[in-house]
């Protein structure tokens, strides 16, 4: 070039609108990150939006430029995980900017996939007229089948349809053939490999020659509609020619190939996520996806959201902590421009029960100064951590919602094991009696009836009920009942305390709940462990028994401590169902190694990374006051008592950042 030539200056958006132009004033309005990303005229781009950056308000935001800059809303396709999160992100942009917002095609996956299998699944062999069956339906129909081969009939206990079908739907949403996941993950099953994979083959059968789909087909049926026929492939992807993808760390490898083909004739795609928040690996979301985008999408823009708009800056420090550690994350910091903030703090407990009392002083405290039970929040890694502290707060009157899991005493294989002890303290409670002995193997209600009358019949508490169950007139039952003759014995043995009790009906019931509960036994094993550590606090039976029988209020506050009824209730809640919400305090319980992260992931190294980022997710839940607390002793069946220590994902925190404190004992006033 020569040294004198004049220059002209190629503008990077030629014959588009500038700013000015726009009837909103998207600088203003958005953080100069959340502009790049709202604006960014084409391409891939992948915003990696930090826990509280403002995720929504950038994909709104996005949305309305694109339709301000003149892109028909037609082309524009909004993908979300849930329809009501797509409604109210085109309901925000139609607030923005005006109607035509309405006009922009946005729904679920599996929503889309249905409209277009509708229009052109006809290539694929389906009728427009399909029927999609639900989760419900598509049981009914495995169990019908599973009739059908005579499988409810083994001598050897079949998995139950709801299992089978979670199975069948794991399967396809890792996209793992179905004996990988079945020898993989439910190993105790692998020897009804065979009849699975029968029943399945016909379950695939079945629905094909009615016309059925499932949730799962939606997807497989539009990625092979996609794969297959390239006519259909270049006109939807000519239609939609800017693609926008929600919580992208929250999709399967199904889900990414779909966005990747609706993308054929362009790379228009922006993925919304969060790496440090892919949690959801056991409902079949790959974290990979995230972390490979750019590598699908070659040229991908790369913009992290960072500034942080819920939680105060002590806060963030640890939570950037917590993630730093990471073995494979995207680059990012959280700060907030919010003032002040008090430190976390990692609370070191006795045992539980302290971890328990500890927990329910400090609600009753911030209550008292101003924090309502509502801006309160309980979390933890499994539903049955919380069951020392649902009895504490039923103690202290403090009003709960539980969410993830079901409350303790709710749950099937609780619910056995109470009903064991009950009738040691009262022989004549024919409820549980019941419950018991429909737990017998070809026990039925009819027979229970009779083994009721039997042993009661007398009703008098002081005659011995295990003579009764062992002199019942039937031999059907006789081996059975001579069992559980020999386990009310051992309870009624004098000197027997609460634990040993406690300890003799789960010896028992054991063979029970793998014959009854095959498909997920060792988790509601854990629960009827934890449920023994609990009995090891009680002198008596009926103490125990009483305590669990208290019913937390659920659908009112009144005639407890919270009298106001615009308080609402404390949440109680496991990190996974946590997700996306946010309290003004925030208590994380258990976070001790072996139970945050759970002992059966500690041997996986990608499963400790999915913990770690749990962690996260956890912590970064809370706008002002952090409670993290573990127990320093600990119990474990067959170990017997441990020595607890904090989570590996805190230990390299510095105690600036986490304070650490200890609980100790008021001491007692004098005279």
């Amino acid at each position: 070039m020569h040294a004198d030539a004049d220059k002209y200056v190629l503008r990077r958006d030629l014959g588009g609108p500038r700013d000015e132009q726009f009837r909103i004033k998207y600088r203003e309005e958005l953080n100069p990150a959340q502009y790049a990303a709202a604006t960014v005229t084409s391409g891939p781009v992948l915003v990696v939006a930090g826990a509280g950056t403002g995720k929504t308000r950038t994909l709104v935001f996005r949305v309305a430029r694109l339709v301000e800059s003149g892109v028909d809303p037609a082309h524009i396709l909004l993908l979300t995980f849930t329809r009501k999160a797509a409604a109210e992100m085109l309901r925000r942009a139609s607030l923005l900017l005006d109607g035509r917002c309405d006009r922009v095609a946005g729904g679920t996956f599996h929503s889309f996939a249905n409209t277009v299998l509708r229009r052109h699944g006809k290539s694929l062999g389906l009728a427009a007229n399909f029927t999609i069956l639900d989760r419900s339906d598509s049981e009914d129909v495995i169990n019908l089948l599973r009739a059908g081969l005579g499988l409810d009939k083994k001598e050897k206990r079949f998995p139950r349809k709801q299992a089978i079908a979670e199975m069948y739907s794991m399967a396809v949403n890792k996209s793992v053939p179905l004996a990988q996941l079945i020898e993989e993950e439910y190993g105790h099953l692998a020897d009804h490999l065979p009849e699975l994979l029968e029943l399945h083959r016909r379950y695939l059968e079945y629905k094909t020659e009615r016309q059925l789909l499932d949730y799962d087909d939606l997807l497989v049926k539009l990625r092979d509609l996609l794969l297959a026929n390239a006519e259909v492939r270049e006109r939807l992807s000519r239609t939609y020619r800017y693609i926008l993808v929600d919580e992208y760390q929250d999709t399967n490898a199904l889900q990414a190939e779909i966005v990747r083909l609706l993308a054929a004739s362009h790379d228009n795609v922006m993925a919304v996520g969060d790496d440090a928040q892919s949690i959801y690996s056991f409902r079949g979301a790959n974290f990979r996806n995230i972390m490979d985008f750019p590598t699908l999408f070659p040229g991908t823009r790369v913009i992290a959201l960072e500034e942080n708009y819920r939680s105060s800056q002590p806060v963030l420090d640890v939570t950037n902590a917590i993630i730093a550690a990471a073995r494979e994350r995207y680059t990012k910091t959280l700060f907030t421009s919010k003032q002040g903030g008090v430190s976390p703090i990692l609370v070191a407990a006795e045992n539980e029960h302290y971890q328990s009392r500890f927990v329910c002083q400090r609600i009753l405290e911030l209550r008292e100064d101003g924090t309502p039970l509502q801006d309160i929040a309980v979390l933890f890694r499994s539903s049955f951590h919380s069951f020392d502290l649902e009895i504490e707060l039923a103690r202290h009157d403090i009003p709960f919602v539980k969410r993830g899991g079901f409350k303790f005493i709710e749950t099937a294989h609780v619910k056995d094991a109470l009903a064991h002890l009950r009738i040691v303290v009262n022989f004549n409670d024919a409820v549980s009696w019941h419950r018991v002995l429909l737990l017998l193997d070809g026990v039925g209600p009819r027979s229970s009836d009779e083994i009721i009358r039997w042993v009661l019949a007398n009703g008098e508490q002081g005659s011995d009920p295990a003579a009764r169950l062992e002199s019942f007139p039937r031999r059907a039952f006789t081996t059975d009942l001579q069992a559980l003759a020999g386990l009310v014995r051992r309870l009624h043995e004098p000197g027997t305390t609460p634990a040993d009790q406690v300890e003799e009906v789960l010896r028992y019931y054991e063979p029970i709940l793998k014959r009854v509960h095959r498909e997920d036994y060792p988790k509601r094993r854990k629960d009827l462990e934890h449920f023994g550590t609990i009995a090891a606090r009680y002198r008596s039976l009926e103490s125990l028994l009483s305590d669990m029988a208290l019913e937390p209020p659920t659908d009112s506050v009144g005639d407890v401590l919270a009298t106001d009824a615009d308080e609402g209730l404390l949440t109680l809640s496991t990190v996974h169902s946590a997700k996306g919400l946010e309290w003004h305090s925030v208590f994380v319980i258990w976070a001790a190694d072996g139970r945050f992260p759970s002992e059966y992931n500690v041997h996986d190294d990608d499963e400790i990374e999915e913990e770690r980022r749990l962690m996260y997710v956890a912590t970064t839940r809370t706008k002002e006051q952090l409670y993290v607390t573990y127990p320093i002793n600990m119990f474990e069946r067959g170990l017997g008592p441990v020595l607890g220590k904090p989570s590996r994902f805190l230990e390299h925190i510095s105690p600036e950042l986490l304070r650490p404190v200890a609980l100790v004992e008021e001491e007692p006033e004098a005279g």
